[in-house]
């Protein structure tokens, strides 16, 4: 097992002007700016692992949503009551 560093980098990208993020290994990044100097740009280097540099491409991106609590319905009894109590007040 060799050991490599991880990089994330931004593309531009048209219609995002943050561009979208990349991971790759230290070496390839350091090639792609020696090809295109400036054309992405750096988020961070030096990360340890790839599932690391992964997660911080990533951001909130695959984060599980938080959970909203739901409202309780009301029982069925209770609307037919409050119907029931509606009508009996129209008619009364």
């Amino acid at each position: 097992m060799r050991n490599a560093t991880w990089v994330v980098y931004s593309i531009p990208m048209k219609d995002s002007p943050a561009g979208v993020r990349a991971v790759c290994e230290q070496g390839e990044w350091e090639a792609m700016d020696r090809a295109r100097p400036g054309f992405f740009t750096l988020v961070q280097g030096g990360i340890a692992n790839e599932g690391e540099a992964e997660r911080l491409a990533r951001g909130t991106a695959g984060e599980a949503r938080p959970r909203i609590g739901k409202s309780v319905p009301q029982s069925w009894p209770d609307q037919a009551v409050s119907v029931l109590d509606e009508s009996a007040v129209e008619a009364g």
